[in-house]
């Protein structure tokens, strides 16, 4: 699976790019069929379609970061909020001092909350960060695509992943995402109650709508719409 940068220090010399991207995945359940690595997955393959059009260094992701409503189902693995605020920050004063001072965080879990407060605090003193794709990124991408649900019906391993999986790596799927739906949509307090409450299997969505043209269109619209995300990191100097 090709995630990981093969890039050289010579080629990001060559580049002379201001702004890097870091995509943050996560390791968490997603029902029988998808993959734990699956945010990883989605936000790299996103990353990697942003770089075929845009001047940009594309860095490893993070793989492990808050997942903490799934912790209900074995193999989820997560981090704490403040560690995950502290690795990136790291990484983003790191590349400053290689002369990579932008950074855009590429997220492929919507659980990470913590992202948008770090992009918000680097960038108190004019633009140093931005976290993409956000949500109204995600429904652009929903609607051009012609999918049939919104983000809010089809949370967590359904339509959306399903179909970019199956448009990049399919390989990774299993059986099973055909009778997976499930309907959740009076979620108050899963922040408190954990996914567990709302679903029994993992899934809070309709995975069996998930198709590869879907996948596909929806990686373009992201694209799309990564230009004015792009415009604003780089809007001084």
């Amino acid at each position: 699976m090709d995630l990981i940068t093969a890039a050289t220090s010579k080629d990001e010399a060559d580049r002379q790019t201001s702004v890097a991207l870091l995509p943050v995945g996560s390791f968490e359940q997603h029902g029988d069929y998808l993959p734990l690595a699956t945010d990883t997955i989605v936000a790299c393959v996103v990353a990697r379609e942003i770089a075929r059009q845009y001047p940009v260094m594309v860095l490893p992701p993070i793989t492990i970061s808050c997942s903490h409503e799934h912790a209900g189902w074995r193999g989820t693995v997560s981090i704490s909020a403040r560690t995950l605020h502290q690795v990136v920050t790291d990484i983003a004063e790191s590349l400053a001092m290689s002369g990579v001072e932008r950074l855009v965080l590429i997220s492929g879990h919507g659980g990470n909350y913590v992202l948008a407060n770090i992009a918000q605090e680097a960038s108190v003193h004019g633009p140093r960060m931005a976290v993409f794709p956000m949500g109204a990124d995600w429904e652009r991408a929903r609607r051009d695509a012609g999918m049939e649900t919104g983000g809010h019906e089809d949370m967590h391993a359904g339509e959306l992943e399903t179909s970019i999986l199956l448009a990049t790596y399919p390989e990774v799927i299993r059986t099973g995402n055909k009778t997976a739906d499930w309907e959740a949509n009076d979620r108050a307090h899963l922040l408190t109650l954990g996914m567990t409450e709302y679903t029994k299997s993992g899934v809070i969505g309709r995975p069996s709508l998930g198709a590869e043209a879907k996948g596909s269109d929806a990686l373009t619209s992201l694209v799309r719409s990564f230009a004015s995300t792009f415009s604003a990191v780089t809007s001084q100097g």
